[in-house]
């Protein structure tokens, strides 16, 4: 009686490890490794650089926007894989910066009469755009629209069709850099913008009012205002951010540092 009784035990004890070992496969963590591209894509971060020049790391991709001022302003950014220059101006394009940089996996995508003053070296890495057009690259589907001047006085500053504003459509997210331009129709019809660089400087593009008016016309959820160095004086942006909220108290106007070596 007392074998089958220890026998049965002995039986009893294997069906209860047979049970239980599958148990402890099933809570293993397997959280550790679950971060996926499209998570990472979806946050963006914005590194002011100086004036209009701007760098965009989204993911593992970097985009830079109008560099100017040398390899040396871009000292502990990422290489970039796409770059967007806005007009022939030396505030947003500058051929010595583009050579002192490793642009050497870079898409640069420019306007017609950007595209003319580079050299050969650069040929096969750029995309033309004018306004209307859109390209697609590394995911992000960049559109060229309008930047122009509306006074009489600045019309052959920005001429309408030579220069570029862009709106990067990436993450599900549209961003909007303004370029040289003043209150024109096309940025006023602009739609499902989430965030928007505007520009205000006199005598080249807007005052603080226009732009302040555009902006609450197409109500961009994020405003940086950028590009607000004028002659002689400095744009308002405290002012513009007033102007701004009391328009429209839900659109988000964020200040950041343009001017490192300034006191504005």
């Amino acid at each position: 009686m007392k074998t089958i009784i220890i026998l049965l035990a002995v039986f009893s004890s294997m069906l209860t490890a047979c049970k239980d070992a599958p148990k402890e496969k099933s809570i293993e963590p397997m959280t550790t490794e679950v971060t996926t591209p499209k998570t990472e894509k979806e946050e963006l971060k914005i590194v002011p650089i100086e004036h209009a020049s701007t760098v965009l790391e989204w993911g593992d991709i970097t985009i830079y926007v109008d560099p100017v001022g040398g390899a040396v302003a871009y000292e502990g950014q990422s290489q970039p894989d796409l770059i967007l220059i806005t007009d022939i101006h030396g505030d947003h394009f500058s051929l010595e910066t583009l050579q002192e940089l490793n642009t050497e996996k870079a898409k640069i995508i420019v306007p017609q009469e950007v595209a003319d003053k580079m050299p050969q070296e650069f040929a096969t890495q750029l995309d033309i755009l004018n306004n209307g057009d859109s390209k697609e690259r590394y995911g992000i589907t960049v559109e060229a629209v309008p930047m122009y001047n509306l006074r009489k006085e600045a019309l052959q500053m920005h001429p309408k069709g030579r220069g570029n504003g862009y709106v990067l459509n990436m993450g599900g997210k549209r961003i909007y850099f303004s370029g040289d331009t003043e209150d024109i129709p096309e940025m006023r019809s602009l739609e499902n913008i989430d965030t928007a660089f505007i520009c205000m400087n006199l005598p080249y593009t807007m005052t603080e009012e226009s732009a302040a008016e555009a902006v609450l016309e197409f109500q961009p959820k994020q405003v940086y205002p950028y590009h607000y160095r004028g002659n002689p004086n400095v744009s308002d942006v405290t002012k513009f951010k007033a102007l701004v909220e009391k328009g429209n108290p839900a659109i988000n106007v964020v200040q950041l540092d343009w001017y490192p070596k300034e006191s504005y």
